[in-house]
């Protein structure tokens, strides 16, 4: 592994730390902060396990450090009621406070390139051809996958789940969130995809 690899990984895991501690002093709802934060500790869970045979690039790494910290931001105050946003809605007179978009986005435009690395660099695809579709497809899966979780909280918690769902009275919500991880992982294939292959390039020399 080369040197400055291994500083980039010690500064994202430190800083993600710090984060962490910030996010769970006095969380807005424990419950919710649990609830929203889990992902970070499967995710670092699975990326340790397999650190020794196979880390990602660092553009990756720090697309998957900033999702965290999207998700750490969200965790502490709920979705519902980070005050940037909070002011947002206010100052341009918006009906809700869009936090939990910009959440929704990121779970699909990290998840993209997290993929998107998979695959090319374990060979699972022969050409790029399908690259895209397939990316895309495991994006919105992921979303579902989500969205199926924030209905059981919904089912076995009852109004203790209502800072996680973050619908703020919108009926479409939960197609809102699919269609915000839909155009993430558009705009991360669109936009990032030579950005990624040099980074991938310069990891594998």
């Amino acid at each position: 592994m080369h040197k400055i690899d291994k500083q980039l990984h010690a500064f994202l895991w430190a800083s993600l730390a710090v984060m962490l501690v910030w996010s769970g002093w006095s969380p807005a709802d424990r419950f919710t902060w649990l609830l929203e934060v889990s992902p970070i500790f499967l995710i670092s869970a699975i990326l340790l396990s397999i650190y020794r045979y196979f880390y990602f690039s660092r553009l990756v790494c720090w697309l998957m450090w900033l999702h965290a910290v999207v998700l750490l931001v969200g965790g502490h105050y709920t979705y519902a009621e980070v005050p940037l946003f909070d002011w947002i809605r206010d100052a341009f007179h918006l009906a809700r406070n869009h936090y939990d978009r910009v959440g929704h986005f990121m779970q699909g435009f990290v998840p993209a390139m997290i993929s998107r690395e998979v695959l090319l660099r374990r060979n699972v695809l022969h050409h790029r051809g399908w690259l895209v579709f397939i990316v895309t497809s495991i994006c919105l899966a992921i979303s579902a996958c989500y969205e199926l979780i924030e209905w059981a909280a919904a089912v076995f918690t009852g109004a203790r789940a209502d800072a996680f769902l973050g619908t703020q009275g919108d009926v479409w919500d939960t197609q809102w969130d699919m269609a915000m991880a839909l155009f993430g992982a558009v705009a991360a294939l669109s936009t990032l995809g030579r950005m990624h292959d040099r980074s991938m390039k310069r990891l594998l020399q």
